[in-house]
């Protein structure tokens, strides 16, 4: 794993729709974006409390290095939904507050063994998404702002990256393969429905969420991720699954060789040739 700080830049004339060609995709990522600051502090929380639990010195040092990633991952989300903020939505606000809330009860009133499972299958899902984002990544984000596309896609390369973490934690101090699949469940549901009530709040505030071309655009779009998910989150269910048997995509690799080649190209991708097998930074004569 590697820490690695970022410097993503925003154009001040970048709206929410962020891909013009897919307003939608645009708010369901902004959605969980917002998320990301509450979501992520509670996973380093629940990762900080098993660690006396851990005796084994490499996993100690994978958990340190998973958590200094996800410290970063959080840091750079809220300075993208502070950007979100500035465009006006006004149900920002309230969004994140519901989210702020869940994750308080949670850490408040659940064991460590229920947050461990939490924990993991969020990251066993967040790698399955990881998978389908870099596979579909020229539809979706295809002629969208490099800034964000960058963003998304950097951190999802290393959810794919730290892959391991959480389940060896949860394996070493609460494994149960029952307990394991409740937390699977339980994550991919309760970030299914914050996301679901976050994108559908700013699709309101939008004027789309009546629009009947932007929801059947909607319904379209959810299809698709839900097809091309749906085997990567199935598999996760299995007895016997661990994260290990999943290879990282090519592109992910691509991506980690750009960082260390030149770490601000990685970003500033080239949405425009996301078609390409390995990540493309834009050329300083580019604009986007």
């Amino acid at each position: 794993m590697t820490v690695r700080r970022m410097g993503f830049a925003y154009p001040a004339a970048m709206s929410g729709h962020w891909n013009r060609r897919r307003p939608e995709f645009s708010q369901i990522v902004n959605a969980a974006s917002l998320a990301m600051p509450y979501l992520e502090p509670y996973l380093i929380k629940t990762m900080r409390e098993a660690r006396p639990q851990i005796s084994d010195a490499a996993l100690l040092s994978a958990l340190d290095d998973y958590v200094a990633q996800e410290a970063m991952h959080f840091r750079q989300h809220r300075k993208f939904n502070d950007e979100l903020k500035a465009r006006g939505y006004r149900s920002i606000e309230k969004i994140e507050a519901r989210m702020a809330a869940d994750y308080a009860r949670l850490t408040e009133t659940r064991s460590l063994a229920f947050n461990l499972a939490y924990a993991e299958g969020f990251e066993s899902m967040a790698l399955a998404i990881g998978e389908m984002l870099i596979e579909d990544r020229e539809f979706l984000f295809g002629g969208a702002e490099s800034g964000v596309a960058s963003l998304v896609l950097w951190h999802f390369v290393e959810e794919i990256e730290h892959k391991n973490v959480a389940y060896d934690v949860f394996e070493h101090v609460a494994g149960n393969y029952f307990r394991r699949v409740y937390g699977v469940l339980y994550a991919t549901a309760h970030i299914m429905w914050l996301t679901r009530g976050g994108y559908h709040a700013l699709l309101k505030e939008d004027g789309l969420w009546r629009d009947l071309r932007s929801r059947v655009a909607l319904a379209f779009l959810l299809g698709r991720i839900f097809r091309k998910l749906a085997p990567k989150l199935a598999r996760i269910l299995v007895p016997g699954y661990s994260p290990r048997q999943v290879a990282d995509p090519d592109w992910a690799l691509a991506w980690a060789a750009l960082f260390r080649a030149d770490n601000e190209a990685a970003a500033r991708l080239d949405t425009n040739r996301l078609a390409s097998p390995h990540p493309i930074a834009m050329t300083s004569g580019e604009t986007e």
